[in-house]
């Protein structure tokens, strides 16, 4: 069996040895796809194009306008002299936030004046956390405000984990597991289907390998290369973007290992039910897809219709996104992630046990 298996390894690096255009895309597209995600994926917005109507022209309003200046948040696009310039400046696209101050804005202050803030709903991502911002710098105004008359209560925000709240940093561990996700499922996809398409599946099915050893032989090589894109990407999202790695290399080590094994698995089986390599292609798209959106990566699981909630028990990239975040932010070891790595030991053994059976030493 080992030397067998021995000829199997040999075969494959052989072929990826002469192949410089598949060694090239192993390594390129990934850092490019790292920076890619890395700089794109955030949800902090900046330079929010902002149209202000000061109807009240007081100190105090003036004062509200320059916290809204000295940030990097808004950019004041038009100081606005009457309520149509404001609804141009919406309509137009010239600016996504308003701010009208009414008159009586400073008399009001110690009783509770009333800001009205127009918002261009077309995106609505942009506008809710854009609100956010403003909400937050409106009620510094105001602790501002009454800590001048002696009244109001500090609050202290002290986060765990990510001190900054930069959201890079829950971001870079999420592409590290996408990406990866990616690059082996397209690889192994092709793998017997490549076999099949250039005649050399017809010489391994005379041959005495056995399908367990024929699937052991297509998976190690593609198995050590995803070790090597987990520990590219880790250490480039590490340096380059300096998230922080708080945990054990070692359980790193264990849940990636393992979430490879299933994508692994799953590659290997979606190779077994296509024949030529547009088919592998698309049921590659058509299963990919789901597991990102499934993921949490993107989108909150808890926000999911439940009938969807259930599909991300079966999906490995859910739950290597958690000891992704959790050993790179919280330093937790194998006493908390056991649910999440045995998960994904299930999910392996069971993907890989399908490419076994699924395999058939005959060309139908």
């Amino acid at each position: 069996m080992l030397e067998r298996l021995a000829v199997m390894l040999m075969k494959e690096f052989l072929e990826l040895k002469r192949d410089r255009w598949a060694m090239f895309r192993l390594i390129v597209p990934l850092i490019v796809q790292m920076l890619v995600f890395g700089y794109a994926a955030t949800f902090t917005v900046h330079h929010v194009a902002t149209s202000v109507l000061d109807l009240d022209r007081s100190q105090a309003s003036r004062s509200l306008i320059s916290h809204f200046v000295a940030t990097s948040r808004f950019d004041i696009v038009d100081y606005a002299q009457k309520q149509s310039e404001i609804t141009h400046d919406i309509d137009t696209g010239r600016a996504t936030i308003a701010i009208v101050i009414h008159a009586g804005f400073s008399r009001m202050l110690d009783k509770g004046a009333a800001l009205q803030v127009i918002v261009d709903g077309t995106n609505s991502n942009t506008a809710l956390i854009a609100l956010g911002y403003l909400s937050q710098i409106v009620s510094g105004f105001s602790l501002e405000q009454s800590g001048a008359s002696g009244i109001g209560i500090s609050l202290q925000a002290r986060p765990w984990f990510n001190e900054g709240l930069d959201d890079r940093w829950f971001f870079i561990p999420g592409v590290i597991g996408t990406l990866t996700l990616l690059q082996v499922v397209s690889l192994t996809a092709f793998a017997i289907v490549r076999e099949r398409e250039v005649g050399t599946l017809e010489q391994i099915m005379v041959s005495p390998i056995r399908p367990f050893e024929f699937i052991l032989g297509k998976t190690v090589p593609f198995f050590l290369i995803g070790l090597g894109d987990i520990l590219l990407v880790s250490a480039f999202g590490i340096l380059w973007f300096h998230v922080s790695f708080m945990g054990n290399p070692w359980v790193m080590l264990a849940g990636a290992s393992l979430f490879l094994l299933a994508a692994l698995g799953i590659g290997l089986l979606l190779s077994t039910f296509s024949r030529t390599q547009q088919q592998a292609f698309s049921l590659n798209f058509f299963f990919v897809n789901p597991l990102f959106i499934l993921s949490g990566f993107a989108f909150p699981i808890a926000a999911m219709p439940e009938f969807l909630r259930w599909f991300t028990y079966i999906n490995p990239l859910r739950y290597f996104l958690i000891v992704l975040r959790a050993v790179f932010l919280k330093g937790v070891g194998f006493t908390v992630l056991w649910p999440e790595l045995s998960a994904l030991a299930l999910l392996a053994f069971v993907a890989l046990s399908l490419s076994v059976l699924r395999f058939r030493k005959s060309l139908d």
